[in-house]
């Protein structure tokens, strides 16, 4: 197979990974009944190696069972873009809740490349009023993005789960390619992208939406529980 990312987007990627202060660990999850993840393992590997602040970690499905349980990746391939921390000998995961199930492709490389000068910066760039609602939930909050590698408005949308992810531990934010797995898709009737589904079914949202409409709809959700 050869280089997945020409030289024009090479050098883009890279001005932009030049800003990445802080260290990134990506982990993949793959197995071997999975179309896409040879894929996107070359991916992740080619962007890698355009920064040494950034590592990658691959496990297998099946064989780290326990490890895919404790990131809460259930679909393969499955990737989390996590934080690390080193001292001295000893490296430190930091787990934001950003993840994403299906291959990064078309319009999601750009949210990937987004998540990773982001996850680097150690900053959401959330608005202040975002901010304080998220620091004070206090309920477990879970977005799923459905998304098509063609859609450009649906990184918008996949941005902005991860930004909440990151700023709050109390939410968790995957993009789900919904062509890889149609059995969501199915199940919570997606008929258009980007679709964010709240807490899986509490509420329901199609398009990219500001800041502010997610917020409320979040609030909605935590409400009816």
């Amino acid at each position: 197979m050869g280089k997945l990312l020409n030289d024009a987007i090479i050098a883009q990627v890279q001005d932009l990974f030049n800003q990445i202060a802080n260290p990134v660990q990506i982990i993949l999850f793959n197995q071997e009944a999975c179309d896409y993840c040879p894929e996107t393992q070359q991916l992740l590997e080619e962007l890698v190696a355009m920064s040494d602040q950034m590592s990658l970690s691959v496990y297998d499905m099946e064989a780290d069972v326990a490890l895919a349980r404790q990131f809460k990746v259930e679909r393969t391939p499955g990737i989390v873009i996590a934080g690390k921390t080193i001292n001295g000998d000893q490296t430190t995961f930091i787990d934001y809740g950003i993840r994403y199930s299906g291959i990064p492709a078309g319009h999601e490389f750009t949210s990937l490349v987004n998540d990773l000068v982001m996850v680097g910066s150690r900053n959401s760039g959330l608005s202040e009023t975002t901010r304080q609602f998220l620091k004070r939930l206090d309920k477990p909050v879970h977005l799923a993005v459905f998304v098509t590698p063609t859609c450009p408005h649906c990184p918008r949308a996949v941005v902005l789960a991860h930004q909440m992810a990151l700023e709050s531990s109390m939410v968790e934010a995957e993009m789900i390619e919904a062509a890889e797995f149609p059995e969501l898709t199915a199940q919570f009737n997606v008929s258009g992208v980007p679709q964010t589904t709240i807490n899986w079914g509490a509420r329901t949202v199609v398009g990219a939406l500001p800041e502010a409409y997610l917020l409320a709809e979040i609030a909605k959700a935590l409400e009816e529980v």
